[in-house]
């Protein structure tokens, strides 16, 4: 497989998977293209690997734990729309309106998450990886992703209580 067949076939992946680590579209994008353009000048080697796209998410993901603009990974902006085009929003009969709300808030909570943090959950929840594979991914020990899990599940429990009274006491 050529490196233009590779880009043309895996980019749409690629991004979406760079947008759920970043939270940002154009921040991902940024990312790939960075990404991209390391692996073409290397594309000999790439495909000489076992799994080239395993390869190069790797990339993405040293790429979105390096990257040296710390100012916008640190300032995720709210997109709800952003997981609705990603195939993340609940299907049924809900309001539109109410899965974008949620979505918001989602994002909204994992931007007060560290960028590690925010690495594990993406690789647990959406790549379906175990924490050994996440530990190798990330250079770590197992125990050390087992701990950013939970560190960041229980940031996020406690965003989203105390998001659920302050609407609590709205209505009241």
């Amino acid at each position: 497989m050529t490196f233009e067949q590779f880009a043309l076939a895996r980019l749409p992946s690629l991004l979406r998977y760079a947008v759920v680590l970043t939270g940002d579209r154009d921040l991902a994008q940024d990312v790939v293209q960075e990404v991209l353009a390391r692996a073409q000048v290397r594309w000999k080697r790439i495909s000489d690997a076992d799994s080239p796209e395993a390869y190069v998410r790797r990339m993405v993901l040293n790429e979105y734990l390096s990257w040296r603009r710390s100012w916008a990974v640190r300032h995720i902006h709210a997109a709800g729309e952003r997981l609705i085009e990603l195939d993340d929003a609940r299907g049924g009969a809900r309001d539109h309106a109410d899965g974008v709300v949620e979505a918001d808030a989602l994002w909204h909570r994992l931007s007060a998450l560290g960028r590690k943090q925010r690495a594990v959950l993406v690789l647990r929840y959406y790549e379906q990886l175990d924490d050994d594979t996440i530990a190798d991914l990330l250079g770590c020990a197992p125990a050390t992703v087992r701990s950013h899990a939970s560190r960041a599940l229980n940031i996020l429990r406690l965003d989203k209580e105390s998001e659920l009274r302050v609407h609590a006491e709205e209505r009241s």
